[in-house]
């Protein structure tokens, strides 16, 4: 199953259930044990749904954006893209409504501006985090917290694509 994105920015994504293994204790208790298991294998959730912020969005994000092009190659940041992702970023949060469509369109390098996106989000966390303090100090104002970061990125991919 593939992850899905949300058009609210939450990701649906598969889950692999832990395996049970039956007690060793006693062989009746080995017995029920292995009667219930089906059961409680089928009421075991298959998905889980994340929201931006949460822990593993990063990762789950970057792992649905290279779903998208399974082909693609390596992401590579150039500074010049690097620096148009976070003017994106930054007129992308201060819009009242969050347009997301002018503001990709305004771009002159839309590829360059989505690796470099794309580099931040293999980052994980820590690295979405830095790339918003970046973006406060190159374009002022206070760091957006790594959550809306995040939400923004995935926005931004997904009109990119």
């Amino acid at each position: 199953m593939d992850i899905v994105r949300n058009t609210d920015g939450t990701l649906l994504v598969p889950v692999v259930s832990d395996r049970k293994h039956p007690s060793e204790d006693a062989d009746s208790d080995a017995t029920v044990s292995t009667e219930a298991e089906p059961a409680q294998a089928e009421a075991d959730p298959t998905t889980r749904l994340l929201h931006p912020g949460e822990g593993g969005y990063d990762e789950a994000l970057a792992e649905w954006d290279l779903q998208q092009n399974p082909d693609r190659q390596p992401v590579v940041s150039t500074a010049s893209g690097r620096q148009e992702a976070m003017t994106l970023i930054h007129a992308v949060a201060v819009s009242p409504d969050h347009a997301v469509a002018p503001a990709v369109e305004a771009l002159d390098d839309p590829h360059s501006s989505g690796e470099a996106l794309r580099h931040v989000l293999v980052g994980g966390v820590h690295s979405v985090e830095d790339f918003s303090a970046e973006v406060a100090a190159a374009e002022g104002g206070e760091p957006l917290p790594a959550h809306e970061a995040t939400k923004i990125i995935g926005e931004v991919l997904k009109e990119l694509d």
